[in-house]
């Protein structure tokens, strides 16, 4: 019994964890069908891809736990996929309110959190591209090589996220950004370099 209310209670603070960024910047928002709808969508996938990730690296650390009271796998491979999602309608969500005028970016941000950005993309869904080769060659012996590249992106996000998001300026979602910035760089160095010293 006491398992079971520990799960629930694990699942409901993901769904929180995703769920409540989203909810400050959507119910901030007029809503329309109009030209102001990709412009009002782009920045919640951002958000909710930010989220995702962080829970990857959260349930990293706690990974073989998890594993012995979740399908881990599957909360993976789904999560995974969600993200991936989020990383494509990002970007074009973007593109799209700005009637695919790229220029126009350098206009609206800073330039060099623009190209934070596509670099953080690329190192995010290098993840996904050599995922179907994980467990061939080359990448079957470097996958955690490329676990720590796309963690790498993971938490350049939280730089892109906090110079370029409007909702990240302020509080309450700015603590909400640098304590999910904070604890996933904690849960990485663990995941990745502390946990095989402490075996």
């Amino acid at each position: 019994m006491t398992n079971k209310i520990t799960n629930y209670i694990i699942v409901a603070g993901a769904c929180l964890a995703v769920a409540y960024p989203l909810w400050v910047r959507a119910s901030s928002l007029i809503w329309a069908l109009d030209a102001t709808l990709p412009q009002n969508l782009f920045p919640l996938f951002g958000l909710a891809a930010a989220s995702l990730l962080w829970l990857h690296a959260i349930s990293g650390a706690f990974e073989p736990w998890l594993r012995a009271n979740f399908d881990f796998d599957a909360f993976v491979q789904r999560t995974a996929t969600l993200i991936l999602i989020c990383l494509i309608a990002h970007p074009l969500l973007l593109l799209i309110s700005l009637g695919f005028r790229i220029w126009d970016l350098y206009a609206i941000y800073d330039i060099t959190y623009i190209y934070l950005g596509v670099v953080v993309w690329l190192l995010l869904i290098s993840y996904d591209i050599f995922k179907p080769f994980k467990k061939s060659g080359f990448f079957a012996r470097n996958w955690n090589a490329v676990l720590i590249i796309s963690n790498i992106g993971f938490l350049l996000t939280f730089l892109h996220s906090l110079a370029l998001g409007s909702d990240l300026q302020t509080n309450p979602l700015r603590f909400v950004w640098i304590f999910y910035g904070i604890t996933a760089t904690l849960a990485i160095i663990y995941t990745y370099g502390m946990r095989r010293f402490l075996k």
